[in-house]
């Protein structure tokens, strides 16, 4: 005899979302269950398709419901429903993008465009629907991060986005020259970006990352005082310069009142492959951390020196696609799961349950 609905529920709910502390059960994640003789199927909905614990939940749901007396197969389908803001009324920037996350530093030279890239690149991976928003006015590095060139085309007043990687771009660098300088005051910088956020065809996405200029300018006060930011990351290295001018720019998202995710310590440690045991930290140790720690925020982790990701950038090929197990590419994947739990949670968690539950994994 086959097992009853509430038998088959009874067995998930043990498994618990590590961000909302609460059974997938009670979160209602578990959709469309059908019981066909030993057969049981049924849906577990997400908050995200960038979920990083994914495989963990469709494994332990199958062998769970395997165990059942009765059952000799289990169909568990993965599908998502990425939370963010509402759908914004017709007329209102961004309608379709359910989450933004600018990715800013408060100084040049730190890698925040290299790691913006690789950061949407991870989230579509992931398999989310993404942009990626180049907004340094003055130096706009994505056509060369990502190998995409020319004027983007337009429909019906709308400029459509280039596509590569699955992800749709848009920057200043494809409508100027390469070489070309851009010598616009305050107003002009305004237009254009309010025209990146406002005209330009971004479709229905999960995520749009936006690369903001470094320090704080006036493409960075447009965006944050007009796009409808979900949070920002700040990317620093470990050297104290740095490190005050990460302080300023996370001052700066709080007068606006941009949530700020944390803080990315990138170009921390070089490891020489032939000592794949040792760390060189050529810019100092721990600023990154401290920082956070003195700010009242998270610390997202540190990012390794990789020649190759130098190498990559320079032929437009982002370092998770150009080698997608080296070390930097595990930890960006594991920024990209850190934040999009983060957002999940910013829009929208449940009461935490009360329930002894084992943990699939330490809540972030």
């Amino acid at each position: 005899m086959p097992p009853t609905e509430s038998e088959i529920l009874d067995a998930l709910r043990p498994i618990v979302d590590p961000d909302f502390r609460k059974s997938i059960v009670d979160l209602g994640f578990v959709k469309n269950l059908a019981i066909e003789g030993p057969r049981v199927s049924f849906d577990i909905e997400l908050t995200t398709p960038a979920c990083p614990v994914k495989a963990e939940f469709e494994k332990a749901a199958r062998e769970r419901v395997l165990q059942l007396v009765g059952v000799d197969e289990v169909v568990v389908r993965m599908t998502a429903e990425t939370r963010g803001r509402p759908a914004a009324p017709e007329g209102e920037l961004l309608p379709g993008v359910k989450n933004t996350i600018a990715v800013a530093s408060g100084k040049g030279g730190v890698g925040k465009s290299t790691v913006a890239t690789n950061l949407a690149l991870v989230l579509q991976q992931m398999g989310a629907r993404v942009g990626l928003l180049d907004a340094d006015v003055y130096g706009p590095s994505l056509p060369l991060l990502t190998g995409v060139s020319g004027r983007p085309e337009a429909n019906d007043k709308r400029i459509l986005p280039h596509e590569k990687y699955g992800l749709k771009l848009m920057s200043m660098g494809f409508f100027v020259d390469d070489g070309s300088p851009v010598i616009w005051r305050g107003p002009m910088v305004h237009g254009l970006v309010t025209q990146f956020l406002r005209d330009v065809e971004w479709g229905e996405l999960d995520y749009l990352v936006i690369d903001l200029p470094p320090g704080t300018g006036d493409a960075v006060l447009t965006l944050t005082q007009t796009a409808p930011l979900s949070g920002a990351v700040i990317v620093t290295t470990a050297n104290d310069l740095s490190l005050i001018d990460a302080r300023k720019g996370l001052a700066m998202f709080e007068k606006v009142n941009v949530p700020v995710l944390g803080i990315v310590e990138n170009m921390s440690y070089f490891t020489p492959p032939e000592l794949p045991e040792k760390r060189y930290y050529l810019f100092g140790e721990g600023g990154g951390r401290r920082t956070a720690d003195e700010l009242g925020v998270d610390f997202l982790g540190e990012l390794p020196i990789d020649p190759r990701v130098v190498e990559g950038g320079d032929v437009g090929r982002p370092i998770v696609e150009l080698d997608p197990d080296c070390d930097v590419a595990e930890r960006l994947r594991d920024l990209a799961g850190s934040l999009v739990r983060k957002l999940a949670v910013m829009t929208g968690a449940p009461p935490i349950a009360d329930a002894n539950i084992t943990w699939f994994a330490e809540p972030s």
